[in-house]
């Protein structure tokens, strides 16, 4: 599982993050398109979900000029969580409070047995994501573009 924002090659079972469209179309898959592993996305899904109440995980959602500034917000707020988090015990109670935590940490148990002792760098590697996804939001404000968040 890699804990960034990637390519379409370097992706399975992911998210979509796709700007190549309109309000009612867009480039699946685009080269232009960032993508992210579906496990890792649930620690973003919820900032998705309430700043867009026709949010859905599997299919796509458009997100646009109404929408942007709750998701900036969101995401904001997330990453404040994020920045907090001072020890292994918290970076566990914010994983079981998210959609679908206790099978990330189960993830990161076959993934790493030892993930106790690398939490801190699970959680910069999440505030890259999440500053990443912010760069995204203001690039679509700057350019007036729409962004479709895809789930496969």
């Amino acid at each position: 599982m890699k804990f960034e924002l990637m390519t379409k090659d370097e992706c399975i079972n992911f998210i979509e993050f796709n700007i190549t469209g309109n309000s009612e179309n867009y480039n699946k898959c685009d080269d232009e398109s960032l993508y992210l592993n579906s496990s890792l996305f649930n620690i973003f899904a919820g900032c998705f979900e309430r700043s867009n109440h026709l949010f859905e995980f599997i299919g796509q959602t458009m997100y646009n000029s109404r929408t942007f500034i709750p998701l900036k917000n969101e995401l904001n707020d997330n990453l404040e969580k994020l920045v907090a988090i001072n020890n292994f015990k918290e970076f566990q109670d914010y994983l079981s409070g998210m959609f679908m935590g206790r099978e990330l940490i189960n993830q990161f148990n076959q993934i790493d047995p030892e993930y106790e002792k690398h939490w801190r760098s699970y959680i910069r590697r999440w505030i890259r994501i999440n500053r990443g996804l912010n760069k995204l939001i203001n690039r679509c404000i700057e350019e007036e573009l729409v962004l479709w968040v895809i789930g496969y």
